[in-house]
């Protein structure tokens, strides 16, 4: 038999009938049959069996001390009369049949004692059993999904981070194929002589990109950013903010459109950046 077939057998329930008694000769016959060729089938049945023994034993109720008492008194004093009873000596047929009537009038009918069947009790382990397993395969059911949503979820994220890459990158390709880009390199003012970092400009299509992966300037603080700006016949315009490489991910930075201009310079302003630039606070510069 295959194991898909022994497992369904064991998942119809007639291990637990037939651990509760409540089969048919045929079906008794059976499973002793399948368990005597089925090193499985005999293994739940046996855990089947100690499970029931196990929770009977646990759920037992002990009689009360007062109820004990009384039992063991009453089977006393029932032992006693026994021991005291003698034979009646002999009576004439009157005298016997009066006897007859009053033992007949105090007779007490013992009223036969119901015995409790355990089968409920059984049936309930079983289904106490049954139940605990449920909540258990629920339960890591459940741990596992969880865990499969923090998995997709993650990889989700993964995947988005690779394709912001690579668009990121596609782009910085897409710069330096560009014939129309070209590459301008700011240097260091006298106050900031090791400072330096390239753009990209395409007057055509009005557009401005920084090389932020390979800039050489301090570090700003949270209260600062760089701001870009483009000399237009002598008159600065903003071209946007930015941060220092080591607070940015990105390689690259568009910065806003431009259609020409005579110089570019960079300069350390309040977070956000300022109307006008901060000329001693000048960064680079370069000529376009």
């Amino acid at each position: 038999m295959k194991v898909e077939d022994l497992k369904a057998y064991i998942e119809t329930g007639i291990l637990e009938l037939y651990v509760l008694g409540d089969v048919t000769p045929d079906e008794k016959r059976q499973v002793e049959e399948m368990a005597s060729k089925h090193p499985e089938v005999k293994a739940e049945l046996d855990e089947i069996e100690l499970s029931m023994e196990l929770y009977a034993k646990e759920n037992a109720v002990e009689p009360s001390e007062d109820l004990r008492g009384r039992i063991l008194g009453s089977l006393l004093t029932n032992f006693g009369d026994d021991r005291n009873f003698t034979a009646a000596p002999p009576h004439n047929e009157s005298d016997t049949y009066e006897e007859e009537e009053e033992e007949q009038g105090n007779a007490i009918v013992a009223m036969p004692v119901r015995k409790e069947s355990n089968f409920y009790k059984y049936a309930f382990a079983a289904s106490l059993a049954l139940l605990i397993a449920s909540a258990v395969a629920i339960f890591n059911l459940n741990n596992k999904l969880q865990d499969s949503n923090s998995q997709l979820i993650a990889l989700q994220q993964s995947k988005q981070q690779f394709a912001n890459q690579v668009n990121l990158m596609d782009k910085e390709l897409t710069v330096f194929r560009d014939t129309s880009y070209k590459l301008i390199r700011l240097k260091g003012t006298p106050k900031n002589p090791a400072s330096a970092i390239t753009l990209a400009f395409s007057p055509g299509k009005k557009k401005v990109v920084l090389d932020i992966a390979d800039m050489k300037m301090a570090q700003n603080d949270k209260a600062h950013q760089y701001q870009l700006w483009a000399l237009v016949g002598g008159k600065p315009v903003d071209l946007g903010v930015f941060d220092s490489a080591s607070d940015t991910t990105a390689s690259i930075k568009e910065m806003k459109s431009i259609a020409s201009a005579d110089a570019f310079a960079v300069t350390l302003e309040p977070r956000g950046g300022s109307v006008n630039p901060t000329l001693d606070q000048m960064v680079v510069i370069g000529k376009y």
